[in-house]
């Protein structure tokens, strides 16, 4: 069985895109499309903009939904997932791949959902770092011991774990971990505490567009981040996007299941290869690659 996998914050480059721009007329169609839905030109910024303008919160999440979206749009009929999931942010190109959410749609929530969160970052000075060679009991007893919101926010892969939370509460972590002789810990260049309590803020207000946006029935189920499970309910769809921003992603779990309900390809659909590399560490027999324009 086919299964698509889609990538989150991160994976951004400069000229992300302009390759699809350049070579179909229906990626340009897409990328006039979004320019309108957005109201400013996230085009001219994907092209020719500089990794600082890419890591602007309101740019970086669209820029990568819509290289995720168009990349798959232009496959045509070689796009036959039988099964579909992405990473944190990537689960929205998964639902509009799998045909929950109409493109439109899910670009207007990706764009509620970055500047929701950039807000709530500001509320709350905070930072996330990646814990490796830590087994996952052993950073969730830490997490749970510290005096400060510091919690497991990705489980990306066996002995990789993402932390989230308060500056104070990550330097602390930190310093516990590195007294276990864990092999590495590396604080991350990023906005805030994603997928942490520190987010409720940017989840109550995103629930209400999520709530009011229709969700349609999907041609394949999709396993979403809070759960690790197919979902292919429009109501339970929906629940779990909205609890996604501060829950932890099981990308882990997800992959697993995937493969143990018959996954026996990944392919990866958008910038970069990072969750190929993830999958490989978490099953190294499975067969992964990336979509060629």
């Amino acid at each position: 069985m086919k299964a698509y996998i889609f990538p989150g914050q991160g994976a951004q480059f400069p000229g992300m895109g302009k390759d699809l721009y350049e070579k179909s007329p229906a990626a340009r169609e897409l990328f006039r499309k979004a320019d309108s839905v957005l109201g400013f030109n996230i085009t001219e910024i994907m092209f020719s903009g500089t990794e600082e303008d890419l890591r602007q919160t309101r740019v970086t999440q669209p820029a990568i939904f819509l290289h995720s979206t168009i990349l798959a749009a232009v496959q045509g009929p070689d796009f036959r997932p039988d099964m579909v999931a992405g990473h944190s942010l990537g689960e929205f190109s998964a639902l509009v791949a799998n045909r929950t959410l109409e493109f439109e749609d899910a670009l207007v929530l990706v764009s509620k959902r970055a500047i929701a969160m950039q807000k709530a970052c500001e509320m709350n000075p905070s930072t996330m770092a990646a814990i490796i060679g830590a087994d996952d009991k052993t950073v969730e007893e830490v997490c749970a011991a510290i005096d400060e919101i510091v919690v497991p926010a990705n489980y990306n892969s066996p002995g990789q774990i993402v932390i989230s939370g308060t500056n104070e509460g990550i330097d602390k972590a930190i310093e516990v971990l590195k007294s276990r002789s864990v092999k590495r810990t590396l604080k991350l260049a990023v906005g805030g505490a994603f997928h942490s309590p520190l987010m409720e803020p940017a989840r109550a207000e995103l629930e209400e567009a999520i709530r009011s946006t229709k969700f349609n029935d999907p041609i394949c189920p999709v396993y979403q981040n809070v759960t690790a499970r197919p979902a292919t309910d429009p109501g339970i769809i929906r629940s779990n996007l909205v609890a996604q921003l501060t829950a932890p992603v099981l990308w882990t779990q997800t992959v697993l299941n995937m493969i143990a309900d018959g996954a026996d390809s990944f392919t990866e659909v958008g910038p970069g290869c990072v969750l190929q590399g993830l999958i490989r560490k978490i099953n190294s027999s499975i067969v992964t690659g990336g979509v060629v324009v």
